[in-house]
């Protein structure tokens, strides 16, 4: 059978992530499970295009890792005349609004955020960043250093992600994401960031659960709710989830 060009790619990202990113995905591990062990939360912004969800409530996942989002609407049109007056830059509310919901939000100190952007350059993902350092929450940021060493920094600082994180994962993709390229088309196609940050997250939480184990206190996870006794087993590791906190 010819050879899927995709797939090549993804198996070239793998081998990326199996000889270069061991000690990164290491440290960051053993940041989670100090984190965890130690009466600390983990939480995960988006990391990009939904990818994220495919941590959370996983069959043979951690109970531990939960989702950290916010929305703040606010409906305050005016006339064009008006729009541009002086006083605060309309363009930073984005940024308040990240750090307001940083403040009033169940992180503490201690507490670890799984934070991703591919270019590592976006607005939003930097300020979340800055937000935790200010809070005394640990980062761990999903880029790709080959994409964000081109990328022109959005944020006001200058900052790129893996420039205001703790523990930076390099993901391995291409500038520009799309990876493979194809007869018929002027520019690379086929994005291989997502494979790459799930299967790096996954196996940083392969890392915690056997850390855990070895500790002799395991983490509670997820059995898959279609099996049988799925449901059952579930909501017993929730009560132990909800009283140890992992």
């Amino acid at each position: 059978m010819k050879p899927n060009p995709y797939l090549e790619s993804v198996e070239k990202i793998l081998a990326h992530l199996r000889k270069e990113q061991g000690k990164s995905i290491e440290k960051a591990a053993k940041m989670i499970v100090k984190s965890i062990s130690s009466g600390g939360a983990l939480y995960c912004s988006e990391v990009g295009h939904g990818i994220h969800m495919d941590w959370i409530s996983r069959a043979g996942g951690l109970f531990a890792i939960r989702p950290f989002s916010f929305g703040i609407g606010i409906n305050d049109k005016t006339s064009n005349a008006l729009m541009n007056r002086k006083g605060k830059k309309r363009a930073d509310t984005d940024l308040e609004n990240i750090r307001h919901a940083v403040k009033i939000s169940n992180l503490r100190k201690g507490d670890v955020m799984l934070i991703g952007s591919v270019s590592g350059r976006n607005r939003a993902p930097v300020e979340l960043a800055l937000a935790c350092r200010a809070s005394g929450v640990r980062t761990i940021g999903f880029t790709s250093l080959e994409y964000t060493a081109k990328a022109k920094p959005a944020h006001p600082t200058g900052k790129r992600l893996y420039e205001v994180v703790d523990v930076v994962i390099d993901n391995g993709a291409p500038y520009g994401d799309a990876s493979v390229k194809l007869k018929g088309y002027d520019i690379p196609v086929l994005p291989v960031s997502g494979v790459s940050c799930i299967v790096a997250g996954w196996m940083m939480l392969c890392r915690v659960l056997e850390l855990m184990a070895e500790k002799k206190d395991p983490a509670t996870v997820y059995l898959s709710v279609n099996r049988e006794g799925g449901e059952d087993f579930n909501k017993k590791q929730q009560e132990i989830f909800d009283r140890k906190g992992y």
